[in-house]
C-alpha cells in the first residue's frame, strides 16, 4: 500500500533536518529560473498581467498557457539561480542513499546553471531524459515587428524538454550497492525492455490542468515513467522538494512508492493536497502516448498499464 506525507515549508529546511541516507530517489521540477516564483511575480500570474509570466492570448491561432520569459534573466538572476542549486545539490546529496537517482527537470537555455553545481557537490552525471514534446515555446516572430520580420524567429520552437539525470555515487559495485541500499539503477520497463533516455510526450491533459491548476503541471504520462524507473527494485521512497501541482507525488501514487513532497507556497500546496489523489485514479490516455507499442511486443507490465494502488 503505498503511501504519501506532504510538508507546506522550505525543502532547504526539512532536508537539512533529515536524516542522511535516508532517501532512496528525487523526482523534481524545481523554480529553475527562480525569479519567476517571487511572490511579486506570482501575483502578477495570478492576476493575469504583467512580470516575467508572458501570458499572450494566442499564437499563431492557438491559445498559449502562462510561460516564464527565461531570457529577461539579469546576470545577477543567473548567479542567484546557480547558488541555489549549490546548496539544493549539498542537501540532496546529504539525505539520498548511496547510487540514489536524481531525475530534475530543466531548460534548454538553463541547464548548464543547474548541472553544474550537482557535479560540483559531488553527483555523478548520468545522461539526460529527453522528454520529446512540441509546445508553444519559441518560435515567436520579433516582438513589435513581427509584419517587418514575417519571415524571423526568434529562436526555434521548442521540440524538446530535457530532464537531468545524476547519482549519488555507489559504495562499491552496483550489485554490492543494490544488496545493501536497494538503489543504483533505473527500473526496467519490462525483462525484454530497459528504461530509455527519449520519451515521447504529449502537452499535460487538459483534464489534469484542472484538476491541478499549476502553471508547471507535468502530465502524469510522462512522471509515471520516470517515478517508476526511479526505484529499481521498486522499493523505497521518493521525494519532490518542488511539490507544485503535485504531479510527481500523484505518480509515485499510481505505481505503488511511497513518497515525501515539500512545497513552500501555500496556494500551491493547498492545489496538490487535493490533486493527488484525483491525479494517481486518472487512467492514461495511450492514444496520446506515442510510445506505445505494437500489441505483439507490449511488455506485461509497461508502466502504462500499471493500476492505481492505494
Amino acid at each position: 500500500m503505498a503511501r504519501y506525507t506532504l510538508h507546506l515549508g522550505d525543502c532547504f529546511s526539512w532536508m537539512s533536518s533529515r536524516s542522511e541516507n535516508s532517501i532512496q530517489a528525487i523526482v523534481t521540477d524545481p523554480p529553475y529560473g527562480l525569479k519567476e516564483y517571487t511572490s511579486k511575480e506570482k501575483e502578477k500570474l495570478r492576476n493575469g498581467r504583467g512580470g516575467v509570466w508572458r501570458i499572450p492570448p494566442s499564437f499563431d491561432g492557438c491559445k498559449r498557457s502562462p510561460l516564464p520569459r527565461f531570457t529577461v534573466l539579469t546576470e545577477e538572476d543567473r548567479e542567484r539561480l546557480h547558488s541555489f542549486f549549490q546548496q539544493f545539490a549539498a542537501l540532496a546529496l546529504r539525505v539520498l542513499t548511496p547510487g540514489g537517482h536524481l531525475f530534475i527537470a530543466t531548460n534548454p537555455l538553463l541547464s548548464h546553471l543547474v548541472y553544474l553545481p550537482l557535479m560540483r557537490a559531488g553527483f555523478e552525471k548520468r545522461g539526460e531524459i529527453i522528454r520529446l514534446v512540441k509546445t508553444l515555446r519559441g518560435g515567436d516572430r520579433p516582438k513589435n515587428a513581427h509584419g517587418e520580420f514575417s519571415q524571423v524567429t526568434v529562436m526555434p520552437r521548442s521540440g524538446w524538454e530535457p530532464w537531468g539525470l545524476f547519482r549519488k555515487p555507489c559504495e562499491g559495485r552496483v550489485q554490492d550497492n543494490l544488496r545493501k541500499w536497494k538503489t543504483g539503477g533505473l527500473r526496467r520497463i519490462s525483462s525484454e525492455r530497459p528504461f530509455e533516455d527519449v520519451i515521447r510526450s504529449a502537452p499535460t491533459r487538459a483534464e489534469e490542468r484542472a484538476i491541478a491548476p499549476h502553471p508547471s503541471l507535468k502530465p502524469q504520462a510522462l512522471m509515471r515513467q520516470l517515478v517508476r524507473a526511479s526505484l529499481p527494485l521498486g522499493a523505497g521512497t521518493v521525494l519532490d522538494p518542488f511539490m507544485g501541482g503535485g504531479s510527481t507525488i500523484a505518480a509515485a501514487l499510481a505505481v505503488g512508492y511511497d513518497s515525501i513532497g515539500i512545497e513552500v507556497d501555500p496556494a500551491f500546496y493547498r492545489i496538490a493536497e487535493n490533486a493527488i489523489p484525483r491525479l494517481a485514479k486518472l487512467p492514461l490516455d495511450e492514444s496520446r502516448t506515442p510510445t506505445k507499442t505494437r500489441k505483439s511486443t507490449q511488455p506485461s507490465d509497461s508502466v502504462l498499464a500499471l493500476p492505481f494502488q492505494m
